[in-house]
Formats: structure tokens, sequence, C-alpha cells
């Protein structure tokens, strides 16, 4: 039986080009890059090409990157970094930012920071007038996610930078864009960011390594310290093998972006087309075309997404519930209700990511899977009522 990975958004796999050039830094070329021999100087000549290389992607000075641990670090070096050059002010984060921004902003609450959430519209979209309603002259920090890793959805972010900085042209606008990285314009002049996140995990690179764009003149202090590596932003002798692997990997991604995007979109479309036309009572959450284009998140009502995923599984289907940080709490997931879904629905909710290796072949054994699936737990369920007692939902 085939193995069919549809959980992008959770983690991606390493991919041959990458691992290749990767190899050399793990047991030939593994000096410590602030050692002053040849084996050192060769490492930090590597991590210096690596950062020009990744400069160029973002359209950006290289002495404006920090390589870090992950995405989660990098937003919160971010969101603390920035705040402890600051006094107390106001910060503003959407409804639908991954954890490490939400539980960010709260620690930065109990500081005595006032926390400020935009609220978003059925589509996962920011509410642009209440968005502009919360900007005073003591919001200091924003932080909206480009893409959503649960629902797909894309923001306009240079449109909502425009708005806060014609506001307050002193705000510090960040932005979490590991989801977006495969398929969306990284260029930082374009966004008009002042912090921006990526991380490898999610383009085919490495575990364990990403980064913080930190535009120049943006006033941002270390949460670790030590021996002052990354320009003195992130202490600790740098991961050369996984910044190799990342920068490779974000180089093919982008490289390819436009094309893949296009295939990925055809077969995200077959995929919820052919659900919603087989299946009675399913429902796409996220905005129906401004989301990426390997995201499907869908409702089935009247059953549990965790039967689902069981039962996928026993068909060598792999899919998540929501956000894989957070697959192990039995909370419903705060972005599904953010776009105003009731509870009994969230629990009915499944996400489908697609990637490089997904084929018309996966979607088609997907549909006859869900449909026997469906079929047989709805079966099951006490809540089961046919389509004229329980019309179909509409979001």
């Amino acid at each position: 039986m085939k193995k069919i990975y549809l959980d992008h958004a959770a983690t991606t796999y390493l991919i041959s080009e990458v691992k290749k050039e990767m190899d050399l830094f793990w047991s030939e070329q593994y000096g410590n890059p602030s050692a002053l021999y040849s084996l050192g100087m060769e490492a930090a000549q590597a991590l210096a090409g690596a950062r020009g290389r990744v400069a160029k992607i973002l359209n950006c000075n290289s002495q404006e990157l920090i390589f870090v641990g992950s995405g989660t670090e990098s937003d919160n070096l971010a969101l603390q970094g920035v705040a402890k050059t600051m006094e107390v002010g106001e910060i503003i984060v959407s409804a639908i930012e991954h954890d490490a921004i939400c539980n960010t902003a709260n620690y930065l609450k109990d500081l005595g920071w006032k926390l400020k959430i935009a609220k978003v519209d059925q589509g996962g979209l920011i509410d642009q007038e209440y968005f502009k309603s919360l900007i005073t002259d003591q919001t200091k920090i924003i932080s909206i996610m480009y893409a959503n890793n649960e629902i797909g959805t894309i923001q306009p972010i240079s449109e909502l930078v425009k708005i806060a900085k014609n506001i307050n042209q002193e705000i510090v606008f960040h932005t979490d864009a590991c989801q977006a990285s495969p398929y969306l314009s990284l260029d930082v002049s374009q966004l008009g960011v002042d912090l921006m996140t990526l991380n490898a995990s999610k383009v085919y690179g490495p575990k364990g390594v990403g980064l913080l764009y930190v535009k120049k003149g943006t006033k941002i202090k270390p949460i670790i310290y030590g021996g002052g590596q990354e320009f003195a932003l992130r202490s600790g002798t740098e991961n050369i093998p996984g910044i190799i692997g990342f920068t490779k990997a974000l180089e093919i991604a982008q490289a390819k972006r436009d094309e893949e995007s296009k295939r990925l979109i055809i077969l995200r479309d077959k995929l919820v087309n052919e659900l919603q036309d087989k299946i009675e009572r399913v429902n796409l959450n996220g905005h129906p075309s401004k989301r990426l284009p390997n995201n499907i998140n869908l409702t089935f009502e009247d059953i549990e997404g965790e039967a689902i995923l069981l039962h996928l599984n026993e068909y060598g289907i792999m899919a998540s519930t929501g956000s894989a940080c957070a697959s192990h709490s039995l909370d419903v997931s705060h972005v599904l209700k953010a776009i105003g879904l009731p509870y009994e629905l969230i629990h009915g909710s499944i996400r489908f990511t697609m990637g490089l290796q997904t084929t018309e072949e996966d979607v088609d054994q997907v549909v006859k899977a869900m449909v026997e699936i469906v079929e047989k737990l709805r079966a099951m369920s006490p809540v089961h009522l046919d389509q004229d007692q329980h019309p179909k939902v509409k979001h």
C-alpha cells in the first residue's frame, strides 16, 4: 500500500539536493566558524555565503539576517527582542496567529503590555477597518501571519503595513512567513515589514533551523546570551549544516514556486470539488481563493476529525486536524473559532496539505478513502441526520 503524506504544513521531508549540499559540513568541513584556523575559516566562509544567498531571495542586506534554531525561536526573538528595547505599550496580533506568536504575546501581556487582537472575517482575512481602529500612538509592535498554517488564508501584508505605518510610523511590524515561503514572494522591500520569520522544515530543508530578518535600524535585543554569534543577537555555535541545507532548500522552493503553485492549485481544487460532489455536508474553511496552493481545510459534519484521521491512517494516508504544534491538546482550534465555526463543526475538521510528491493518483485515492470512511463513521454517529433534517451549513 502506497503511503500518501498530506501534512506538509506540519513538516516536510529533506529532498536529495539539500541533503547532498549538507553532507560535506557534517564530517569534512565541520569547523566552528568562530575559530581562527582553516577549518573554522572555511565554516565562516560557508556561513557568510549562505547568508548572502538568502539575502538575495529576500532582497535585503545579508547583515539583516539572523540564523536561529526554529521558526518558534524566531517569533520569540522578534517579539521579545523588540519589546526589550521599549517601554511597555500596545501589541497587536491577529486572532489566527501560530501559538508561537499567541503565547509570546501573552507573555508580554504578563509583563504589562496591552494585548489587542485583530479579528478576521469568515474567510480568515484581517478585518482592515477593525485593524485600523486598534492602532493608537501607544501601539509599538504588530505581528500578522503572512499565510495561515491551518486554513491557508493569505493576508495582504503590504496593505496592512501601510495602514499601520500611516497611523504610527514608529510601529515595528513582524510577519511569520514560514507557511508562505514555498509559494509566495519573500521580497521584504515589497512587503514593507521590519521583521520576518522563516524556517527550514516548511521548504524541504532540515528541522532545527530558522531565521529572523531584522530590517536595518530596528532596535532589538537578544533573548539567548553567550558568545555573541549572529551579530550578538543569537549566541551559540551556528548550525552550519542546517543553515546550508536551509539556504539550498529555500533557493529551490523559491525558484519553482510559480510552477509548483499552479500544479498544486489544480490538485487542491480537484480534491475539494470531488469531496464536496461525492460527500454531503462538506464545507471548505478559509478563504476560497486567497489561500495557499497546497492547503485544504474541510469540515465533515456529524463526525469527529480524530476518527477520520485514525481511519485514514489505515489507508496509508497522513493528514491533520489542525496545527501540529497543538495536536496533543484537547482544546479546539483557535483559528477555526476565530472564523466563526461552532464547536461541533470544529471537531469535524481535517487539514490536508499537499507537497512536491503529491500526485493526481493520490487525490483519487484520498477521495475514494474519504467516501468510504465518512459513510462508515456517519452510520455510527448518534448525531447523524439526513440532509433534509440537517441542511448544509453555509460559511
